[in-house]
């Protein structure tokens, strides 16, 4: 079974990279504006005298001195705007940190209208730069030169600049209430659960046992995430050596250098490998997986839930104290579990052309991506009513939209696990009644029972 994303994943790891980083727009705007702005005045020269009226109407009509005076205003005021506008994306980064999870950072850098605003601003103050070095106004014993093309295209970008700024305020607005961020992440997450699983989850993939005494371990290069497994690779790589490769570590794993984090043996049983093969398969394999300083969403949809969860702890946090933010969160992540519950969530099977598994990727059951929605806040929120309610709520459904077995008993398992803390908690019996009926209703959710009570807006 290949991936279902015909790019590779070295590819879309390089994409995801650039996209969370500020400088690659702006340095293109700006190579963009030097470019123009060299030639323009080029040809504002060479075809100065032969514009047409209507279109002279149009361009800029002070002297050398006054179109001096326009671009030294521009690139001046536009520095000063950008200064302002890198200081409120800071302080907007700074913020989502402090008061939602670090791990939203990347949300913010991502941001194509933050890559596009200070791209444009950047642009105009160094193309307005760009040509007020090509102003001649005679004192120098040359002739005038008055680049009217130039000097009224760096006003519309002036003016292009002050929208842009107002856009851009009015989405970092946006942008910082915490229903925006989490559409973001719930957004990002059901585009990688499309893109790495797919649509129906089937019949459980039947996994080849190992190889015995005859496997052989594959330590991880060097230290950090594993990022992501270009599976095609080491398709390539099995298939030439006649071997199976399975990567035991799971995305978003945290490797330790000397650490094993894959697993080879040989096709045949009893075949021994030779040491130049394996020198080679320990190379390949380190070369296929990738690792770095931190996650991110490419192979690792697991990520998204990550980040919900995160906020929703900060949120429950005595500093914050906010459990209305923990409870939509958990909103979001139910949604997400019950895609993920439909989801083929077992090991990833890669054959060769005569069928035969050559590379095994494990991957996280539904039951770990369950634990990681319920775990922390079942902990540092199960003392709160309506924290318990929601997380009853989204049990049930989950149990209602998962039909697979493996769906069931993790619902079930987690159902037992929120009632042992139920009743170690000290609510007054109104609540402990309302709390306890909520659970019944998860035991009939899994029945195929659905009980047609309204439940309060969160």
């Amino acid at each position: 079974m290949a991936s279902s994303s015909p790019r590779r994943a070295g590819s879309r790891r390089l994409t995801e990279s650039l996209r969370a980083q500020l400088w690659p727009v702006p340095s293109v705007a700006i190579a963009f504006a030097i470019a123009i702005g060299i030639g323009l005045p080029i040809l504002d020269e060479a075809i100065d005298d032969n514009l047409p009226a209507w279109l002279t109407v149009y361009l800029f009509q002070g002297g050398a001195d006054a179109s001096r005076a326009v671009l030294q205003a521009i690139a001046g005021s536009l520095i000063t705007v950008t200064a302002l506008t890198f200081s409120l994306t800071v302080v907007t980064i700074q913020l989502a940190s402090s008061q939602f999870s670090p791990r939203l950072l990347r949300t913010f850098t991502s941001d194509s209208v933050v890559h596009a605003t200070l791209g444009l601003l950047l642009g105009t103050f160094v193309f307005s730069l760009t040509v007020l070095r090509t102003v001649r106004t005679g004192d120098d014993e040359r002739d005038v030169f008055i680049p009217l093309m130039s000097t009224t295209l760096a006003y519309v970008l002036a003016v292009s600049s002050v929208i842009g700024l107002v856009i851009f305020l009015a989405h970092l607005v946006r942008e910082l209430r915490i229903e925006t961020m989490l559409s973001t992440v719930h957004g990002e997450t059901s585009a990688e659960l499309g893109r790495s699983f797919p649509d129906d989850a089937g019949a459980p993939a039947i996994v080849p046992s190992g190889g015995g005494s005859n496997e052989i371990l594959v330590d991880a290069a060097k230290s950090g995430f594993l990022l992501t497994v270009d599976e095609h690779s080491l398709l390539d790589l099995a298939t030439a050596h006649s071997v199976v490769i399975r990567i035991d570590a799971l995305p978003g794993a945290s490797l330790v250098r000397g650490v094993p984090l894959a697993t080879i043996w040989p096709q045949q049983r009893g075949t021994e490998m030779a040491a130049d093969d394996l020198a080679d398969l320990r190379s390949g394999v380190a070369a296929a997986v990738a690792s770095g300083s931190e996650r991110t969403i490419v192979q690792d949809a697991g990520f998204g839930l990550r980040q919900l969860i995160d906020v929703a702890v900060k949120a429950l946090s005595p500093g914050i104290n906010d459990p209305t933010t923990a409870v939509h969160t958990l909103g979001h992540a139910a949604a997400l579990l019950c895609d993920f519950a439909a989801r083929d969530l077992g090991p990833r099977l890669l054959r060769d052309e005569r069928e035969r598994v050559c590379v095994i990727v494990h991957r996280p059951t539904f039951a770990h991506y369950l634990d990681l929605v319920i775990a922390q806040p079942r902990l540092y929120g199960i003392a709160d009513p309506a924290v318990t309610a929601r997380l009853l709520r989204l049990l049930q459904e989950v149990a209602w939209n998962g039909e697979p077995p493996a769906v069931r008993a993790a619902v079930r398992d987690q159902l037992a696990r929120m009632r042992e803390s139920m009743v170690r908690q000290e609510w007054i019996e109104a609540d402990r009644a309302s709390l306890n009926a909520l659970a019944a209703e998860v035991d009939d959710a899994l029945e195929g029972r659905w009980r047609a009570e309204a439940h309060g807006a969160d």
